[in-house]
């Protein structure tokens, strides 16, 4: 497995993969200092979500290899669906996946995706449309949301890591 911090306008971020692809994305911790050389197997990943990040790409492309049970990889693979600036609700999503009554496990799958914007689980609220849990924090997913969006400021200063 290989793996890099970097830098992205939501904090530094840790990537890592697997021999199949990207298995991992989530937020680094405050001690561990950016990768100053971003190994050639995580390079096109990196480089794709600094694109997101820029507001210059929609859609990842590089292979992913998240792990999970046989239910969150369902959960996972429906997540992928949700259009680019565009949010369902837990019970919409129940329901989509054909197990209606099943909102509870599926916010605990959306919870443990260890994919953090790849597999779009900020794109996930409440049936009342208000933000709910992120592992990233509610801010970080109000951001992600309002990005989408086209509501802020895009960082199109952002420079992709050598």
């Amino acid at each position: 497995m290989t793996s890099a911090v970097f830098t992205s306008p939501i904090g530094p971020l840790r990537i890592c993969t697997s021999a199949a692809g990207i298995c991992s994305l989530s937020p680094a911790l405050p001690s561990e200092p950016a990768t100053i050389q971003i190994p050639d197997g995580l390079r096109s990943a990196v480089s794709e979500l600094t694109a997101y990040f820029s507001g210059q790409l929609r859609q990842f492309t590089f292979a992913i290899d998240p792990k999970g049970t046989a239910f969150q990889q369902k959960v996972w693979r429906e997540l992928m669906r949700i259009p680019f600036g565009k949010t369902v609700s837990y019970a919409a999503l129940a329901k989509t996946i054909g197990q209606p009554r099943a909102v509870r496990a599926v916010a605990s799958a959306n919870a443990k995706n260890p994919l953090l914007i790849v597999v779009p689980c900020h794109r996930v609220v409440g049936s009342d449309g208000k933000l709910t849990g992120f592992s990233a924090g509610i801010g970080t997913k109000k951001w992600l949301l309002n990005h989408e969006k086209n509501e802020q400021t895009l960082f199109s200063d952002v420079k992709i890591p050598a």
